[in-house]
C-alpha cells in the first residue's frame, strides 16, 4: 500500500515540479485530521495525519493516512494515498487523490480507492483548523468522510 502511494506522490511531484513558482509562498502543511467515516450503514471514529506540499499560492500535493478502527464490523481499515490539491482562495481547499484501503479482520485485503475533498481553512494565530469532507469511491460503494484537520503551515 505504502509504495503505491510513494509512487503515486512522486510522480505528482515530478508533473508539478515545473509549474513551481520560486516565492516565499511555498508551504509545508503537516497535520492531522479527526472526525467520521460513514460506509455500510455503519459510523465509526476515524483519526489519520496528512501532509500537503505548495508548489504555488494555487497547487499543492500531498498524502494522507486516516485509521478507522471498528469500520467493516470491527475489522478495522487503514487508509494511505496521495491527492492533488486545488486552492482557489486563501481558505479553500479542493483534492482528488488515489490510494488503497486496508481492511483488516480474518480475511485481511487491500482495495483501490479514489477520494474527492474538500476543506475551509481557519486561521488562527500560527495554526489552521479546517473542516473536511472527502468521498471515498472504493470499488462500486462510497465512504463519507467527515472531520475537523488541525494544521501548522511553515
Amino acid at each position: 500500500m505504502k509504495n503505491k502511494t510513494v509512487k503515486l506522490t512522486v510522480c505528482l511531484l515530478t508533473f508539478l515540479a515545473p509549474i513551481a513558482q520560486a516565492s516565499d509562498e511555498v508551504k509545508h502543511i503537516p497535520g492531522f485530521f479527526i472526525g467520521t467515516t460513514h460506509f455500510d450503514s455503519e459510523t465509526e471514529f476515524t483519526f489519520g495525519v496528512e501532509y500537503e506540499y505548495k508548489f504555488t499560492q494555487d497547487w499543492g500535493a500531498g498524502v494522507v493516512f486516516e485509521r478507522t478502527n471498528d469500520a467493516h464490523h470491527g475489522d478495522g481499515t487503514a487508509v494511505a494515498l496521495a491527492s492533488l490539491y486545488y486552492h482557489p482562495t486563501k481558505s479553500i481547499r479542493l483534492g482528488v487523490g488515489y490510494g488503497e484501503e486496508r481492511i483488516g479482520g480474518s480475511h485481511p485485503h487491500n482495495e483501490d480507492l479514489y477520494r474527492i475533498s474538500s476543506a475551509y481553512d481557519f486561521h488562527i494565530g500560527d495554526f489552521g483548523i479546517a473542516p473536511t469532507i472527502a468521498v471515498d469511491f472504493i470499488d462500486d460503494e462510497e465512504a463519507i468522510v467527515v472531520g475537523l484537520a488541525i494544521t501548522r503551515p511553515f
